[in-house]
């Protein structure tokens, strides 16, 4: 989904929706990625590279 939008859980595009960076620097939406790494049943990895999951300071 084009981060110009909003993610699926959201009706509007905006603060609601703030796009999240992962160490890796991949950029997700917030809800999509808290529902990723709430998913995972061990220790969740990026999406996108599989690199072990760690929010960008």
């Amino acid at each position: 989904m084009a981060f110009d939008g909003c993610c699926p859980d959201c009706k509007l595009s905006g603060d609601d929706c703030p796009l999240i960076w992962s160490a890796c620097n991949h950029a997700f939406y917030l809800h999509c990625i808290l529902k990723w790494v709430s998913s995972q049943s061990s220790q969740a990895h990026c999406p996108m590279c599989r690199r072990e999951w760690q929010f960008k300071e």
